[in-house]
Parts: structure tokens; sequence; C-alpha cells
């Protein structure tokens, strides 16, 4: 069944730029500038698809990780998780301007913490944009003590990162805990024995595609 879904099916992050182009392109139509009210209308639309954020069904397999982002696998691989100092599983996703741009929940657990680093702005499809783009980083674990880590990483276009939680708080799989503007990536890394169920290339949807099976 979708999950709980407290949101309209417009993010609430995109609700004063569609206000704006509805107003811009009302009155240019108005007014009669049928050129600049079609450039207007088109805005319109393009925010409203980039801001939609539809409920999704949640898979119910328990050791199950759903991808936290809509987009294309870029990297699946076994390295260092640089947030606990861990061998892991890393798996990435790209989002393009034309994904959803929220922030889902791979797994039920707690944050334990929270990590911010400032800076730069390399395309985020590139494997040095884990690293050097500004980025936020999650600690979950799960109730049968497995850490999960789940890193917002900016991109080329994107300088907006956006997280609602903190340390303390419990997450539910798929429940809606961020949103990151105009293109972006998401890393997770996993125990490294993790089964990964996705390939590069393979496009994901937020919460409904599962990334991996943890042991």
């Amino acid at each position: 069944m979708p999950d709980d879904y407290p949101h309209p099916i417009i993010a609430r992050e995109g609700w004063t730029f569609l206000a704006i182009a509805i107003v811009v392109a009302a009155l240019l139509t108005g007014w009669g500038h049928w050129l600049g009210a079609l450039v207007a209308w088109l805005a319109v639309a393009f925010i409203a698809q980039f801001f939609r954020d539809p409920a999704r069904r949640v898979p119910q397999q328990g050791n199950a990780v759903l991808s936290p982002a809509d987009g294309r696998v870029v990297k699946v691989e076994r390295t260092r998780d640089p947030y606990l100092d861990r061998d892991a599983l890393k798996i990435s996703v790209f989002m393009n301007v034309f994904n959803v741009h929220s922030n889902r929940s791979p797994v039920d657990g707690a944050v334990v913490n929270r990590w911010y680093h400032a800076g730069s702005f390399v395309n985020a499809a590139l494997d040095k944009a884990s690293l050097e783009n500004e980025r936020n980083a999650l600690q979950l674990r799960t109730q049968s003590g497995q850490d999960v880590t789940c890193v917002q990483i900016a991109g080329l276009i994107a300088r907006r990162i956006l997280c609602y939680v903190e340390p303390g708080a419990a997450l539910r799989r798929g429940q809606r805990y961020g949103f990151i503007r105009f293109g972006s990536r998401l890393d997770v890394y996993v125990d490294p024995t993790a089964t990964p169920r996705v390939a590069v290339g393979d496009k994901v949807a937020a919460t409904e595609t599962i990334l991996a099976d943890l042991p």
C-alpha cells in the first residue's frame, strides 16, 4: 500500500516557485503578451514536474535497502564508508532535472548521526562529487543493528540541500526526509556483505526499487 503521505502531489519546497510562475504567466496572458505568456506557462509546467512528489508503494521485505531517490545508478562498488570508517557496499543514484527530487529513507531506522560538509558543486555524476561537493549524511541504524549511511550530495546546478531530521529521529522506510533542488546525487553505504540488486545504468524509483539486501 502507499506510504502515509503528509504532503500534496507538489512538494512544499516548490509552492513558492510555482505560485510566482503562475502569477507571472497569468499576468502576461491577461496583458496579451502571448510569446512571454507561452514561455511563462512552459516554466509553470517545468516547475510543476520538477517539484512533483507522488506517493510510492513500500516493499515490506525486512532486509531490503530501498532507493532514497529517483534516478540512474552510477556506481555499485565495495569501498570505504568515509563517515563510519568501515568497509562498505556503496550504491550511488544520480538525479537529473527531470527526476523527482524528494529524498526518502532507505530503511526503518533511528538517526544516529548527521554530518554536513560545505563543498564545491562539480557534476554530481562524477565519482569525485562524493567527497568534494556540498553534502549532508545520515547514519541510520536498523532494529537489527545494521548501519546504513545515506548521503545527499549537491550537483553542478543544485545549490540547496534540505534535510528535516536530526539525531534521535525515527524514520520509516520510504518516509520523506529531505529534498535537493535541480540535479544531484544520493550515495548509500551498507554492510559490505550485502547483496546488490541493481547495476550501473539501471533506472530506479525512490522507495519502490530495492538497491540491496542486507545480510
